[in-house]
């Protein structure tokens, strides 16, 4: 599958390539664990699986699980609902992975100096720490 260059990924694989379960999980900064949950709850979320049972996203994949981590951690859905907000097809498409998009925990970008947060990734934020304190 030979499409164009993701500039976000160093020259290696193409767009439409399909990823391995750490590539996935390393690109949206989850743990592979968290994506084999995720498959169980999230019926829309199916990779091949290919011999040896290693799993395998194509882009659709890669999509709805950067989908899936936005909801969850940038907009702070709980899992029931962000399926809720899938299958309604209320849910926002997920700002496209770049070193603007929100930190993983622990992966801070601005902790480490490496960079910026987005906008919408910090309006999350005082939303979800006002909810907290009020």
């Amino acid at each position: 599958m030979a499409e164009f260059e993701n500039p976000g990924d160093g020259g290696g694989k193409s767009a439409g390539a399909m990823l391995a379960i750490g590539e996935l999980a390393d690109r949206i900064g989850v743990p592979t664990h968290v994506l084999r949950y995720w498959e169980t709850r999230f019926p829309q979320l199916k990779p091949l699986q290919r011999s040896g049972r290693r799993r395998y996203y194509r882009a659709e994949d890669v999509a709805l699980a950067e989908r899936i981590h936005h909801l969850l951690h940038v907009q702070g859905f709980t899992v029931e609902g962000a399926r809720k907000a899938l299958s309604d097809g209320k849910a926002q498409p997920a700002v496209e992975a770049s070193p603007a998009r929100a930190p993983a925990p622990g992966n801070d970008p601005v902790a480490q100096g490496a960079g910026r947060i987005s906008v919408e990734a910090l309006v999350a934020l005082r939303e979800r720490l006002a909810a907290a304190l009020g």
